[in-house]
């Protein structure tokens, strides 16, 4: 039988060990932060318009108390929120243009589903182009009660040709999300000469729903008077126009960057993305970043809504993956 005594130099290493682990996971609940931190965005929101419509992507497990598929509702969370959006659900989660594995599709539908059941509608984005697969993915979605985006670009800077017309095309006018049929994700306009440009691309298509970048080629903000301009479909219909917004990794291309953080970085700063460069982990629990994103008349939100925004798209949900 081994002998399990510590000596006392090692009992003294495994209590010091064990008391810095401690000190971290009390520090830092990051499921719960980020739960927090959807919600305070929401208040605020919600507060200057009690219609404007708060969407986040992935991070799906944060619906429930502890991130565990058969555990009791985050029912604040839920309650602060009017949709999720979901990529690579069918297709695009291990390489694009590839079926979801069934055991993923399982896990997250499972979530998914006790969203929507609590209200929220589900926006679901594959990544795919084969015309089958297409087919499939908004057939799939469409059995799940789900609206969804086939995305034939990964950067997100194409409107799709295929189908046509698109999936459940329809003329009516679009005034709240659970009405929305479809939507197109397009928030890289980099392929755009100009704003005009974009705005003739968008308005030439009958989606009932846009997700888009508050700026053109990362510089210009979208007026109210474009936004509006965007709200309406070529067939006469409305639709709604939802504003990305990251506030899980910091980027190094929007106005409130500093270049002096790349030697003198404030504290929430952290590591850069390795798959997506110029984009930056953020200890989004610290008042300094929430600050940036929202409760000020320079804030994000601001400027999102000053811009006639019908809501936000919330990305990079899932940060708190990084800090678990």
């Amino acid at each position: 039988m081994k002998n399990h005594a510590l000596t006392l130099g090692a009992l003294l290493t495994f209590i010091f060990f064990s008391s810095c682990k401690k000190e971290v996971d009390n520090s830092v609940d990051s499921m719960q932060r980020m739960r927090e931190f959807v919600i305070s965005i929401s208040q605020t929101a919600k507060s200057q318009d009690s219609g404007f419509i708060i969407i986040p992507q992935n991070g799906i497990e944060l619906v429930t108390e502890d991130g565990e598929p058969n555990s009791p509702l985050a029912t604040t969370y839920l309650d602060a929120i009017d949709g999720h959006g979901q990529e690579d659900l069918y297709y695009g989660y291990d390489s694009d243009n590839v079926a979801t594995p069934a055991e993923s599709i399982d896990y997250l539908t499972g979530f998914l589903n006790r969203s929507k059941s609590a209200g929220n509608t589900i926006l679901a984005i594959d990544y795919c182009w084969t015309p089958a697969f297409v087919d499939q993915s908004y057939q799939n979605n469409f059995n799940q009660a789900y609206i969804s985006f086939a995305a034939d670009d990964r950067e997100l800077r194409t409107i799709p040709t295929y189908p046509s017309p698109i999936f459940n095309e329809n003329s009516e006018a679009i005034l709240s999300l659970s009405q929305a049929k479809n939507f197109l994700y397009l928030i890289n306009n980099d392929t755009f000469d100009t704003k005009q440009d974009f705005i003739d691309a968008v308005t030439a298509t009958n989606y009932d729903l846009l997700v888009m970048d508050l700026f053109f080629w990362d510089s210009s903000s979208f007026t109210s008077q474009e936004v509006a301009q965007l709200k309406n479909k070529a067939n006469g219909g409305k639709r709604l126009v939802i504003c990305y917004m990251s506030i899980g990794e910091a980027e190094d291309y929007r106005y409130y960057w500093n270049s002096d953080w790349a030697s003198n970085k404030p504290v929430w700063l952290d590591a850069e993305n390795p798959d997506w460069p110029g984009n930056y982990k953020v200890k989004y629990w610290e008042s300094d970043w929430q600050k940036i994103i929202y409760g000020n008349s320079d804030s994000y939100l601001t400027k999102i809504q000053n811009a006639g925004f019908d809501g936000v798209y919330l990305d990079i949900i899932d940060a708190f993956e990084y800090y678990e």
